[in-house]
Protein backbone atom coordinates (compact mmCIF):
# COMPACT_ATOMS: atom_id res chain seq x y z
CA UNK A 1 0.00 0.00 0.00
CA UNK A 2 3.09 2.22 0.98
CA UNK A 3 4.68 2.02 -2.26
CA UNK A 4 1.19 2.61 -4.17
CA UNK A 5 1.45 5.97 -2.22
CA UNK A 6 4.67 6.43 -3.02
CA UNK A 7 4.08 5.98 -7.17
CA UNK A 8 0.89 8.12 -7.09
CA UNK A 9 2.72 11.27 -5.72
CA UNK A 10 5.39 10.40 -7.54
CA UNK A 11 3.40 10.49 -10.55
CA UNK A 12 2.02 13.99 -9.40
CA UNK A 13 5.02 15.50 -9.15
CA UNK A 14 6.31 14.44 -12.42
CA UNK A 15 3.00 16.18 -13.48
CA UNK A 16 3.81 18.94 -11.44
CA UNK A 17 7.44 19.30 -12.89
CA UNK A 18 5.83 19.29 -16.32
CA UNK A 19 3.97 22.33 -15.26
CA UNK A 20 6.48 23.88 -13.46
CA UNK A 21 9.47 23.25 -14.27
CA UNK A 22 12.54 24.00 -12.88
CA UNK A 23 10.18 25.08 -9.83
CA UNK A 24 8.80 21.63 -9.99
CA UNK A 25 12.13 20.23 -9.76
CA UNK A 26 13.56 22.14 -7.27
CA UNK A 27 10.51 21.43 -5.29
CA UNK A 28 10.32 17.50 -5.81
CA UNK A 29 13.87 17.33 -4.80
CA UNK A 30 12.91 19.60 -1.38
CA UNK A 31 10.49 17.04 -0.34
CA UNK A 32 12.96 14.37 -0.82
CA UNK A 33 15.32 16.12 1.62
CA UNK A 34 12.58 16.86 4.11
CA UNK A 35 12.92 12.85 4.69
CA UNK A 36 9.44 12.25 2.67
CA UNK A 37 9.94 8.94 0.12
CA UNK A 38 10.13 10.65 -3.29
CA UNK A 39 12.96 9.08 -4.97
CA UNK A 40 15.29 11.47 -6.86
CA UNK A 41 16.19 9.17 -8.92
CA UNK A 42 12.92 9.44 -10.34
CA UNK A 43 12.52 13.30 -10.76
CA UNK A 44 16.39 14.14 -11.57
CA UNK A 45 15.97 11.67 -14.80
CA UNK A 46 12.68 12.81 -15.85
CA UNK A 47 14.42 16.59 -15.77
CA UNK A 48 17.06 15.14 -18.04
CA UNK A 49 14.38 13.46 -20.59
CA UNK A 50 13.01 17.19 -20.32
CA UNK A 51 16.42 18.67 -21.21
CA UNK A 52 16.37 15.74 -24.24
CA UNK A 53 13.44 17.14 -25.66
CA UNK A 54 14.78 20.64 -25.27
CA UNK A 55 11.75 22.11 -22.79
CA UNK A 56 14.65 22.65 -19.99
CA UNK A 57 18.21 23.22 -19.59
CA UNK A 58 20.88 20.95 -18.36
CA UNK A 59 22.74 22.87 -16.03
CA UNK A 60 19.32 24.77 -14.78
CA UNK A 61 18.02 21.29 -14.12
CA UNK A 62 20.76 20.30 -11.68
CA UNK A 63 20.83 23.38 -10.13
CA UNK A 64 17.42 23.31 -9.50
CA UNK A 65 17.58 19.98 -8.14
CA UNK A 66 20.80 21.02 -5.91
CA UNK A 67 18.99 24.15 -4.43
CA UNK A 68 16.00 22.30 -3.59
CA UNK A 69 18.27 19.57 -2.07
CA UNK A 70 19.75 22.11 -0.02
CA UNK A 71 16.40 23.88 1.15
CA UNK A 72 14.91 20.94 1.89
CA UNK A 73 17.94 19.25 4.06
CA UNK A 74 18.31 22.73 5.44
CA UNK A 75 14.78 22.19 6.72
CA UNK A 76 15.65 18.70 8.55
CA UNK A 77 19.08 20.40 9.65
CA UNK A 78 17.01 23.05 11.61
CA UNK A 79 14.17 19.72 12.85
CA UNK A 80 17.38 17.78 14.42
CA UNK A 81 19.00 21.00 15.64
CA UNK A 82 15.52 22.20 17.52
CA UNK A 83 14.16 19.10 18.71
CA UNK A 84 17.95 17.30 19.08
CA UNK A 85 18.58 13.74 19.69
CA UNK A 86 16.47 12.54 21.99
CA UNK A 87 13.58 13.59 19.44
CA UNK A 88 15.24 11.82 16.88
CA UNK A 89 15.20 8.75 19.23
CA UNK A 90 11.78 9.38 19.31
CA UNK A 91 10.60 9.90 16.02
CA UNK A 92 13.60 9.03 13.55
CA UNK A 93 11.97 5.66 12.96
CA UNK A 94 9.10 7.94 10.91
CA UNK A 95 11.33 10.50 8.91
CA UNK A 96 13.76 6.73 7.94
CA UNK A 97 16.33 7.37 10.86
CA UNK A 98 15.72 4.54 13.39
CA UNK A 99 18.42 4.17 15.87
CA UNK A 100 21.08 1.76 14.49
CA UNK A 101 20.97 4.40 11.46
CA UNK A 102 21.08 6.89 13.86
CA UNK A 103 24.32 5.13 15.31
CA UNK A 104 25.86 4.61 12.10
CA UNK A 105 25.39 8.22 10.88
CA UNK A 106 26.92 9.58 14.59
CA UNK A 107 29.76 7.37 13.91
CA UNK A 108 30.26 9.06 10.59
CA UNK A 109 30.30 12.16 11.53
CA UNK A 110 32.39 11.64 14.36
CA UNK A 111 35.40 9.82 12.43
CA UNK A 112 35.06 12.29 9.33
CA UNK A 113 33.49 15.21 10.56
CA UNK A 114 32.28 17.62 8.22
CA UNK A 115 33.06 15.87 5.30
CA UNK A 116 30.73 13.24 6.22
CA UNK A 117 27.57 15.63 4.90
CA UNK A 118 29.21 15.95 0.93
CA UNK A 119 30.06 12.19 1.23
CA UNK A 120 26.46 10.88 2.28
CA UNK A 121 24.80 13.45 -0.18
CA UNK A 122 25.93 11.07 -3.08
CA UNK A 123 25.04 7.75 -1.16
CA UNK A 124 21.76 6.35 -1.77
CA UNK A 125 19.29 5.66 0.82
CA UNK A 126 21.62 7.80 3.43
CA UNK A 127 21.70 11.42 2.10
CA UNK A 128 18.03 12.39 2.85
CA UNK A 129 18.40 11.70 6.87
CA UNK A 130 22.03 12.30 7.54
CA UNK A 131 21.09 16.43 8.30
CA UNK A 132 18.89 15.43 11.22
CA UNK A 133 21.79 14.10 13.30
CA UNK A 134 24.44 16.68 11.91
CA UNK A 135 21.80 19.18 13.29
CA UNK A 136 21.54 18.05 16.51
CA UNK A 137 25.36 17.86 16.88
CA UNK A 138 24.96 21.14 16.13
CA UNK A 139 27.50 21.50 13.15
CA UNK A 140 28.35 24.95 11.41
CA UNK A 141 25.47 25.77 9.71
CA UNK A 142 27.54 27.62 6.76
CA UNK A 143 29.96 24.75 6.21
CA UNK A 144 26.43 22.45 6.38
CA UNK A 145 24.89 24.59 3.61
CA UNK A 146 28.42 24.06 1.51
CA UNK A 147 28.91 20.93 1.61
CA UNK A 148 25.29 19.84 0.97
CA UNK A 149 24.99 22.07 -2.46
CA UNK A 150 28.20 20.40 -3.74
CA UNK A 151 27.35 16.92 -2.77
CA UNK A 152 23.71 17.77 -4.14
CA UNK A 153 24.56 19.41 -7.33
CA UNK A 154 27.12 16.21 -8.03
CA UNK A 155 24.65 13.75 -7.68
CA UNK A 156 21.96 16.32 -9.84
CA UNK A 157 24.51 16.35 -12.78
CA UNK A 158 24.44 12.88 -12.35
CA UNK A 159 21.12 11.78 -12.82
CA UNK A 160 20.44 15.00 -14.82
CA UNK A 161 22.81 13.51 -17.09
CA UNK A 162 21.31 9.61 -16.82
CA UNK A 163 17.77 11.32 -17.94
CA UNK A 164 19.31 12.85 -20.79
CA UNK A 165 20.96 10.15 -22.59
CA UNK A 166 18.15 8.03 -21.97
CA UNK A 167 16.24 10.43 -23.51
CA UNK A 168 12.65 8.52 -24.33
CA UNK A 169 13.36 5.94 -22.67
CA UNK A 170 14.05 7.78 -19.12
CA UNK A 171 11.68 5.35 -17.03
CA UNK A 172 13.92 2.58 -17.70
CA UNK A 173 16.50 3.46 -14.76
CA UNK A 174 13.99 2.62 -12.46
CA UNK A 175 15.32 -1.35 -12.52
CA UNK A 176 18.48 -0.17 -12.39
CA UNK A 177 18.11 1.97 -9.26
CA UNK A 178 19.88 -0.84 -6.72
CA UNK A 179 22.90 -0.86 -9.39
CA UNK A 180 23.48 2.25 -9.32
CA UNK A 181 23.22 2.58 -5.86
CA UNK A 182 26.14 -0.61 -5.65
CA UNK A 183 28.30 1.20 -7.85
CA UNK A 184 28.09 4.86 -6.54
CA UNK A 185 28.91 3.11 -2.94
CA UNK A 186 31.17 1.00 -3.92
CA UNK A 187 33.23 4.31 -5.75
CA UNK A 188 33.05 6.28 -2.17
CA UNK A 189 34.18 3.18 -0.34
CA UNK A 190 37.15 2.81 -2.88
CA UNK A 191 37.93 6.65 -2.34
CA UNK A 192 37.53 6.64 1.17
CA UNK A 193 39.93 4.15 1.57
CA UNK A 194 42.35 5.87 -0.98
CA UNK A 195 42.50 8.62 1.49
CA UNK A 196 42.96 7.15 4.16
CA UNK A 197 45.87 4.71 2.89
CA UNK A 198 47.33 7.42 1.33
CA UNK A 199 47.29 9.30 4.96
CA UNK A 200 49.15 6.41 6.27
CA UNK A 201 52.03 6.62 3.83
CA UNK A 202 52.51 9.95 5.24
Amino acid sequence: MLSALITAVTIKIIELIASMGYWGIGIGMAIESCNIPLPSEIILPFGGYLVYKGTLNFYGVAIAGAVGGTVGSLVSYYIGLIGGRAFIERYGKYLGLPHHRLVQAEHWFSRYGNSTVFLTRLMPGVRTFISLPVGAAKMNIGYFTIYTFAGSLIWSLFLTYVGLMLGENWQLIKPWFHIIDLVIISAIILAIVYLLFKKTLR
